[in-house]
């Protein structure tokens, strides 16, 4: 149902014209590329089926509120989460505003259609003490002095630098030694800089001296016991051991080590918008969502900094 086959070839080419723009002007990454093409697929897909012809450029144009209406009603039979519709029908907006434009029609059938509502997950960040015995206890998770040097100093690059895992393992032997700054490629090939903690820049510089292979600056900085690049899947590993050791919940992970540092630093005093530059965010809302400090204190940092507030 899903397939190209049930998809025009003037609609398949729409699609692929807006993925090429999506990439270039949005700067998406590869992972969300496939994602947007599955989802508008699929929705054009269940329009071929439910009118019972292949759905051109035309009749595109002609989606109705109840075309909506049923392709959600499909989704929810088919047991769907409500968190992924939302998700599909935003690439399907985002698709049909660029479509729209391009060919000069209103998408308001589309546009006016209403995600589920759902409860958002919101991240647990470990407590001061709990993060820093997470990074005190993961140089024992392994054997080799090196290794657990290297594992200290991933996650205190997500805890003390706000760095997503992929963002700290694609750092290259160029990038050491740390200065006092990092130039981030974060999600989205979007660029930030990130200030390095003392206590940051001693981690790497340690696992760098103990390291037994040699690190060029175009390869991997840290590297796994056969010199290749590190997987994340080692530091979750690593994380769930410490976890579990100390008795801390299955929401302890690398992650939430980001979610940390976000929200000791705002509960410290920290600018909300400072902290969504660190964090690399591009909507404030979502730095709230990673923050976890009470409303009495958003209000205290909201009156001492808004300029109207007094």
């Amino acid at each position: 149902m899903t397939g190209d086959l049930h998809i025009s070839p003037a609609a398949r080419d729409a699609l692929q014209d807006w993925l090429k723009a999506a990439r270039a002007l949005q700067g998406v990454s590869d992972n969300t590329v496939e994602a947007y093409r599955s989802d508008v697929r699929d929705f054009i897909g269940f329009l071929t089926f439910y009118h019972g012809d292949l759905q051109g450029l035309a009749p595109l144009a002609r989606v109705t509120t109840t075309d909506m209406r049923a392709w959600m009603a499909d989704l929810r039979r088919r047991e769907v989460s409500a968190r992924s519709i939302a998700r599909k029908l935003s690439a399907v907006k985002s698709f049909y505003r660029w479509l729209a434009r391009r060919d000069g029609y209103e998408p308001t059938a589309v546009l006016s259609a209403r995600a589920p509502k759902f409860q958002k997950k919101l991240p647990r960040p470990l407590s001061e003490d709990a993060a820093r015995e997470v990074l005190e206890l993961a140089e024992l998770q392994t054997a080799a002095p090196w290794t657990g040097a290297r594992d200290t100093a991933v996650l205190t690059l997500l805890y003390g630098c706000g760095l997503r895992s992929f963002e700290a393992l694609g750092l290259t032997g160029g990038d050491s030694p740390l200065g006092e700054a990092l130039r981030i490629r974060g999600k989205g090939g979007k660029e930030r800089i990130v200030p390095v903690l003392p206590a940051a820049r001693a981690a790497v510089a340690r696992y760098v001296d103990l390291c037994p292979f040699d690190l060029p600056p175009d390869g991997p900085l840290f590297l796994g016991v056969r010199g290749g690049a590190l997987n994340a899947r080692h530091i979750r590993k690593v994380t769930e051991r410490v976890r579990l050791q100390l008795g801390l919940p299955a929401s302890a992970t690398p992650h939430a080590l980001r979610h940390s540092f976000a929200t000791h630093l705002l509960a410290a005093g920290g600018d909300l918008r400072a902290i969504q530059e660190l964090l690399g965010h591009a909507s404030l809302s979502t730095t709230q969502a990673y923050t976890a400090v009470d409303e009495v204190h958003l209000m205290r940092v909201y009156e001492a900094t808004h300029p109207k507030a007094g």
